[in-house]
């Protein structure tokens, strides 16, 4: 199961091509995609007229469903970031840092075009979906 992050989402549902837009077109209705309760929110945030908000809810519910916290999670998170901090490295958003956790533990791929993420594939393991430049 691949999640997908918002920043590609935001990018896709706005036109731009780059390699991860690509290969999310390329993914769409061949494999499995999730989206997680966050990142459907940050997603939704950015409609800004109706209609483009009830398509886009439409498009991202059609996905499986991802609970991105609760307890285990965000006690995880907290250690995954201060393992990161430990080694000198500080994760920007409290947010990709649950998104790569959740990831991390539930063996799930990350499709993103975000740089706070390459320090928890670097060094904590998270799968991340190759993508050609």
């Amino acid at each position: 199961m691949i999640l997908v992050d918002s920043s590609v989402w935001i990018d896709y549902l706005r036109g731009v091509s780059t390699a991860q837009t690509v290969k999310l077109d390329s993914l769409l209705g061949r494999v499995p995609l999730a989206i997680g309760d966050l990142i459907l929110t940050v997603v939704l945030q950015g409609c800004v007229q109706d209609k483009a908000f009830n398509e886009v809810r439409r498009l991202l519910l059609s996905l499986h469903a991802i609970d991105l916290g609760g307890q285990a999670v965000a006690i995880e998170a907290a250690r995954n970031f201060r393992r990161l901090r430990a080694m000198g490295i500080t994760v920007r958003k409290t947010i990709d840092t649950v998104i790569a956790t959740r990831c991390i533990m539930d063996r799930l791929e990350l499709l993103h075009s975000d740089r706070d993420f390459d320090p928890f594939e670097q060094h904590l393991g998270l799968r991340c979906v190759p993508v050609d430049p």
